[in-house]
């Protein structure tokens, strides 16, 4: 499957235990998204589209209408790394 750069970022923060939180108007219709890494700094990469693409491929999952978190394709498909935090 193809995955850009931009798009393994995204899945990779995922892995590491961060989530998307999206915020709705009033109608119900997404119209922010929010993506939260695990130390709950936020990642600039994540765009509504990137989420779009993502979701359309089903490499992320919303369970209950909740944040979306890495589904078990997605992590299949995303490459292994090392982490790039410094400890």
């Amino acid at each position: 499957m193809n995955i850009s750069i931009t798009e393994q970022r995204v899945l990779h923060m995922l892995a590491q235990g961060g989530t998307i939180r999206h915020e709705r108007n009033p109608n119900g219709k997404i119209v922010h998204v929010v993506c939260n890494t695990l130390d709950r700094s936020l990642l600039s990469d994540c765009t509504f589209d990137i989420i779009g693409k993502l979701r359309r491929k089903r490499l992320t999952v919303s369970r209950n209408s909740g944040s979306n978190s890495i589904s078990a394709i997605g992590r299949r498909s995303v490459g292994r790394q090392l982490s790039n935090r410094t400890a």
